[in-house]
């Protein structure tokens, strides 16, 4: 299944022969920015672990329906992955009944382990129990604890070319030209660009393309007027300022993806960086997009 990973060509090579060698860790920590598919490599190589052969085990796995496969994540508003998960997941690698060659713990986002978790996988990490392979994914090595780093053979993950970002999409029903402005606007980030076709990032983008076009025309109170409904709603205000701000940067490289001028761009993208600062800082919220925009103009 790691050849359908795109890109990242040394990285499944790596694996692969790792795999293949029985070389392989028994802890692997893949390591890339959101979007460029570190969870989705941890399926792939969490397949090719348990079914070598492929068939429909490994398609359970891909699809997250595997006994053998058993996946952690964070929980609640604060995302951490608790102590109980842990345990949980210990106590299920004894008791699950086998019907491939071992077992795989895919545990997304290890950054949010807090220090009470981290500690009771580092047990399992330094004892693993027969056949048990550990697969962990960040966003960045430095927000994982240091203990678990060094228990972890480490790979890293790599957004893939814009041309085979575009090719990816389109092989996938999308319009061409939304391809070429995904692949653009997410630094060919596959997962980022699949997730701007959904909702609610999907509506987040078409209004953020409004704004830029309504900020181009220097027509403040149409922008206001747009953003108005948002005032309410924290968690819409800060995807739209990420789409902001990348859809300025973007623009910057490929000037055809909104009618921004360059200064625009810089000030929307600077502009839009500060009030996502203020808002996670419980500023308030109602005022958040009115100052910015204001502030703009």
């Amino acid at each position: 299944m790691l050849d359908q990973l795109l890109g990242n060509a040394q990285t499944k090579a790596d694996l692969t022969a790792a795999l293949k060698g029985g070389r392989l860790a028994g802890s692997i920590l893949l390591v890339g920015e959101e979007g460029c598919g570190a969870g989705f490599a941890a399926r792939c190589l969490a397949a090719d672990y348990l079914y070598p052969q492929g068939g429909q085990g490994a398609h359970q796995v891909m699809e997250g329906q595997s006994p053998e496969c058993l996946e952690v994540s964070g929980e609640g508003a604060s995302g951490q992955i608790r102590i109980e998960r842990i345990r949980e997941i210990r106590r299920r690698i004894q008791d699950t009944a086998l019907s491939a060659g071992g077992r795989v713990v895919i545990l997304y986002q290890a950054q949010r382990l807090n220090p009470s978790s981290a500690n009771a996988l580092l047990k399992s990490l330094e004892e693993p129990p027969a056949g048990v392979l550990f697969i962990l994914t960040a966003d960045s090595q430095a927000g994982v604890l240091p203990t678990i780093l060094s228990r972890c053979g480490v790979y890293d993950l790599s957004p893939i070319s814009r041309e085979e970002c575009v090719q990816a999409l389109t092989g996938k029903g999308v319009e061409p030209r939304t391809a070429r402005e995904l692949a653009v606007l997410c630094g060919g980030k596959l997962g980022s660009c699949l997730a701007r076709l959904e909702s609610p990032r999907k509506e987040s983008l078409a209004l953020a393309r409004q704004l830029a076009d309504l900020i181009a025309a220097r027509e403040e109170y149409a922008a206001q007027v747009l953003a108005a409904p948002l005032e309410k709603d924290k968690a819409a205000q800060l995807l739209l300022l990420d789409d902001l701000a990348a859809l300025a940067l973007a623009t910057l490289y490929q000037p055809e993806l909104s009618p921004l001028k360059p200064a625009q761009c810089l000030a929307l993208a600077d502009l839009a960086g500060q009030t996502r600062s203020y808002l996670q800082g419980n500023g308030n919220t109602r005022l958040a997009l009115t100052h910015f925009i204001a502030r703009l103009f």
